[in-house]
């Protein structure tokens, strides 16, 4: 298991966040996604043989979330 995280621009919304964490739980080889609000921080435990981290910087992004880091 790999753990990443990943720097957004600023959240504003808490619906934001169970976006996020409920597409990224849908995705095969995440095991747990986390957003941190105050920090805009997305943090995801994921199988990197199943998923990679750009796939899931990629589906951020699809969401409209840029991924700053």
């Amino acid at each position: 298991m790999t753990t990443k995280k990943f720097q957004l621009e600023p959240l504003t919304c808490p619906s934001c966040i169970a976006k996020i964490e409920r597409k990224l739980g849908k995705m095969d080889g995440v095991e747990e996604a986390k957003v941190m609000f105050n920090s805009s921080k997305v943090k995801a435990t994921f199988n990197d043989g199943k998923v990679t981290a750009d796939e899931i910087k990629g589906t951020i992004e699809k969401l409209g979330y840029p991924v700053i880091a």
